[in-house]
Order: structure tokens, then sequence, then C-alpha cells
């Protein structure tokens, strides 16, 4: 069986991955720091639970290992704005780092996830790329960038490096994120009946569904190195680029209740619209819409499954743990609280 170290196995996308490659027949060293718990893992013979920061990886950690899928990143914008320091070090050096000892350690395949939100905000009617100039606006984006600029080059005969660029992602993870588009949307004209919807809607958005992405990060596994080797790959499908407002729409119409958009905050500078053809052309198909995440999101609230608390919320939930971390240090004496 070949092993997969996943990085970030803990997240939003690591917890639908897994699951996934253990389908497939892979075995999986699951990395993470389990910033959102460490029950979200199946308990499996194949799995392999490792509790540790990228920013400390050691080269055991690579023993073994077939192929690295390197998904730890602090996430989204927001989070990016807030912990600038830690986003350029984990989501760019940390992941340099992996892969440059990934290389050194034999390991026959390295996948790094990145984002199209480094094409940053281009006119309406412009289609992007992989060879499309680049406009990242954020520290998350430029942190993507500035990984993929140094880890591609490391690319050889021996060590295969893919650079996939994720459109946005949606739909039901164990670890739930409210913070992205449609999940958001979605929750918002469940709960509430009203839809919040960021000014002015006329920004275009690629979207993916998680299920759709974990799949393509397995395609790139066995996809032929001579075809993919030291390239980028846009992830996602034309059919699921969208312009916010009708993305809006797409909610209203399909959730079995009344909803009212409710607009809010200043006008949305990052505009883009992606091509998939370079992944459809090696073969690669997604197999959902937005639609169909709304409905599994919906399901899933109306079901109880999931609902929304601050660890659905990613800055919040780091911002929840910056603060617990300073009041357990102020109260903790002789190694604990109450017991010592």
């Amino acid at each position: 069986m070949s092993k997969v170290l996943v990085t970030g196995a803990g997240g939003y996308i690591g917890t639908v991955l897994v699951p996934l490659l253990l389908q497939k027949g892979y075995e999986v060293r699951a990395l993470d720091r389990f910033f959102f718990g460490s029950n979200l893992l199946p308990q499996h013979p194949c799995v392999e639970i490792v509790k540790e920061d990228t920013r400390r990886l050691r080269p055991e950690y690579l023993v073994g290992i077939d192929y690295v899928i390197d998904l730890a990143a602090l996430s989204n914008d927001p989070s990016g704005e807030l912990f600038q320091q830690q986003t350029w070090e984990i989501n760019h050096q940390a992941r340099v780092r992996t892969a440059k000892m990934a290389k050194q350690a034999g390991v026959k395949r390295y996948i790094l996830p990145s984002s199209c939100s480094i094409y940053g905000f281009h006119d309406h009617d412009v289609v992007l790329n992989e060879e499309s100039p680049t406009n990242p606006l954020t520290t998350y984006a430029k942190a993507n960038e500035k990984a993929e600029q140094e880890i591609l080059p490391l690319a050889d005969e021996k060590f295969c490096v893919i650079v996939l660029r994720q459109a946005t992602v949606f739909g039901f993870s164990p670890r739930m994120r409210f913070d992205l588009a449609i999940n958001g949307m979605t929750y918002g004209a469940w709960k509430t009946g009203v839809l919040p919807l960021m000014r002015d809607g006329s920004q275009w958005r690629p979207m993916v569904h998680i299920k759709d992405t974990s799949a393509a990060m397995c395609f790139m596994l066995q996809a032929d190195c001579d075809a993919v080797n030291g390239q980028r790959f846009n992830v996602g499908s034309d059919s699921n680029n969208y312009q916010i407002r009708n993305l809006a729409d797409l909610v209203v119409s399909t959730l079995p209740k009344q909803i009212r958009i409710e607009w809010y905050g200043d006008p949305d500078h990052r505009s883009y619209r992606v091509s998939f053809n370079k992944l459809a052309a090696l073969g690669f198909k997604t197999q959902y819409n937005a639609r169909d995440g709304i409905l599994e999101v919906y399901e899933a609230l109306e079901s109880g499954k999931i609902d929304k608390s601050p660890s659905t919320i990613t800055l919040e939930w780091y911002k929840e743990l910056v603060k617990w971390h300073k009041i357990i240090k102020d109260v903790e004496m002789y190694g604990g609280i109450l017991d010592l």
C-alpha cells in the first residue's frame, strides 16, 4: 500500500480527503495541530495520527512516505490579515521546508493545494488560466503564491511537484466552515431567512465542492508524472464560475422558505473568473454544482447534524483559542488549575 502524508488533515478539506484516500486503498499519516479537535478523523488501522505543527516538522515524519499532500495552512483572508506573520510562517515557509524535506527523504510526489485567490482582481470579461498574470491582494493569497514560486523549481525526474489552485470550496465537512461563500449564505438563509451578501454582487468567484477538490488531489496522485510535473492546475469547473449575486439568487430559489437578501460591507474588490480546461484535458471531471452543495448543507442543518458555533468560523475560533490560552496561562500553577 502506498502511504500519503496529509498535513492539515484535521481541517475542513483534510477531514473529507482522508476518508477518500482510505477508500482508494492508501495508508495515511494524518498530521495536524488539531485546533478543531482530534476526533473528526476516522479511527482506522490505516490511519496514523500525528499531532505536530508543520513549522516543527521533523525528518522522521517523512520516513516511509510515498506522497505528500501539504494542506496545512491558516485559511482565509481575515485570518491571514490578523495573523500575518503566522500566515507567512505556515502557508509559505513551512510548506517550502516540508517540500524540501520530502524531496530529501525520497518522496515520489508532492502536491501543494494553493488557491485561485492569487488571481486577485481582474476585469469581468477576462477568463484566467494558469498562465494568466496573478494579482494577489491579501496576505493569504501572497503567501500561497510565494510557496508556489519556491516549491515548483524543486521538481525533477525523481520528485514530482504539482500545484493545485483551488476555487472557493463549499459543501459539508466534519470540520464544518460557515465562513465560505456558499456555506455561509446557506446558513444565513436557513437560520434567519436573511441572506447576508457583500456588496456589490457583481464580483466573480469560481467554486468547487469539497468532494471534488479532494477527488482532484487523489487524481493527481496517479496522474502521469510527465503530464503534470512542475505544473499548476486550476481546480474546479467552468460551470461553477458564479457572480456572487447570481449565487445568492440560486440559494434563494433552492431553499424551501422565504428568504431576502441583505447587503453589507464595502464593495469586495476580489473578482476573478477562471478556466479549468487544463485539468479537464487530463480527464478529470467535477461531480457537484452549487445547488448540490446548498442542499447538502441545508439538509445537514435541518437534521441537526451541524450548526454554527465559534469553531465553524475560522477566524473567530483562532481568536477564541488565543484568548483562552492567555486566561489559562494566567491562572495555571504547578501544571494545573484546580488539580495540582
